[in-house]
């Protein structure tokens, strides 16, 4: 039985329909008919999918307010988007996260590539913090935080406001205790031998980047004995990494003193305050600084946010990794590694690897050195990709010897 109590919105004659039945996540305004009455739907209405021709499609989250105006949550016409089908949904990432984690801290839910579209859901013990970027999510978050914890029997459940997209979608930034408790204190989390310590309420995102978690690990692995620079740091990522697998030494340079001083409480926890140094400041000026006192270090790390946050920003985003590589690659000891990252889903990974070739270049011309690409990450397996969706593998790590 169709689902006919349902609003419906239609294809433009001119988009075509496989699209979406193979598996594409997003329709954009300018592909559906976007009458007065369609416009009229509240932000986040489920509504029936159809063709030009008027035969059902998929189940989708309207927002007549988003330039993504349809989000498919599902190709069962007949289903019913509910509490029922969230803790479904849920059941199913929690499995893979569990065959994949021994313990319980990951991301548990990566927004389309998980069947939730625009909804992120990481995991830290006791406690999920829910992103909700898109308005459906919204509307059905207290069942959504409520699926939660039948599912994962976690405590507490936090709302984190702060993600870009909610603005794209009209949304606020108010976050907010769904269930339980929110943590008095930063939280421990144990990653390839380190201990990271995550701000549920005021740190970055949801407190902590996992999708890091096996660039990490890579350089974890050429540590051993290393003095290591960790640009644009956060919580240390990639510093707390090499200490716990025996670098003599890091210098973790952020923007911001909170999440330095929660990288000082990480080394502490392990017992490795002594081997940490931090400074607060712009991290190009910091590494001009570093390059004209001729520092070097066995291992350089740059991990920037995104440079190039839209197609609209790629031009200048390029440059800004060119300029990165640049500036870091004559502070490598010759022998040593270079590992240059961007979360920037906008740059692909050829266009960032073009521009880090280059700055790598222009950094050592006139040196007599050259390079080595050795390997190429991306984001840990708890950040599945979403085969139609090239955002969801925004995560790119390039590690080379110099």
């Amino acid at each position: 039985m169709i689902n006919s109590s349902l609003p419906v919105i239609r294809l433009m004659p001119k988009t075509s329909p496989t699209g979406v039945r193979r598996g594409v996540p997003w329709l954009y305004d300018n592909e559906l008919v976007m009458d007065r009455r369609t416009k009229a739907l509240a932000p986040g209405t489920v509504a029936m999918l159809e063709d030009a021709n008027r035969a059902p499609l998929a189940l989708v989250a309207f927002n007549p307010a988003s330039r993504i105006a349809a989000r498919v949550l599902d190709l069962d016409t007949d289903a019913t988007i509910d509490r029922v089908w969230l803790t479904a949904r849920l059941r199913r990432a929690l499995e893979l996260r569990e065959t994949l984690f021994d313990t319980p801290y990951y991301r548990l839910v990566h927004a389309e590539a998980d069947g939730m579209p625009g909804t992120i859901i990481d995991r830290f013990g006791d406690t999920c913090v829910i992103q909700p970027n898109a308005a459906w999510a919204e509307v059905l978050l207290d069942d959504l935080a409520a699926a939660v914890t039948e599912v994962t029997g976690v405590a507490n459940v936090l709302k984190n406001a702060s993600g870009r997209a909610r603005s794209l979608e009209g949304m606020d930034d108010a976050s907010a205790v769904l269930i339980g408790a929110a943590p008095d204190a930063a939280v421990p989390v144990q990653m390839n031998g380190a201990t990271y310590m995550a701000d549920l309420i005021g740190g970055q995102k949801t407190g902590i980047f996992y999708d890091q978690r096996p660039n990490h690990a890579f350089a974890a692995r050429l540590s051993k004995g290393a003095r290591v620079l960790d640009v644009f740091s956060h919580v240390g990522g990639y510093s707390l990494a090499a200490l716990a697998h025996g670098a003599s030494s890091s210098l973790a340079i952020d923007g911001s003193e909170p999440a330095l001083i929660l990288a000082q409480d990480g080394a502490a926890a392990m017992g490795k305050e002594a081997l940490l140094e931090t400074r607060r400041g712009d991290a190009f000026d910091v590494l001009e600084a570093l390059g004209a006192e001729g520092a070097q270090f066995d291992i350089v790390i740059c991990d920037p946010p995104a440079f190039a946050p839209s197609k609209k920003a790629l031009e200048a985003g390029l440059r800004a990794y060119e300029r990165t590589a640049r500036l870091a690659a004559p502070l490598v000891q010759t022998g040593g590694y270079l590992a240059l990252c961007s979360c920037s889903h906008a740059a692909d990974m050829e266009a960032f690897r073009r521009a880090c070739m280059r700055g790598i270049g222009r950094g050592l011309h006139g040196s007599g050195r050259s390079s080595q690409l050795i390997h190429t990450g991306g984001a840990g397996p708890d950040h599945p990709l979403h085969p139609h969706l090239a955002e969801t593998g925004y995560l790119k790590a390039l590690f080379f010897r110099l």
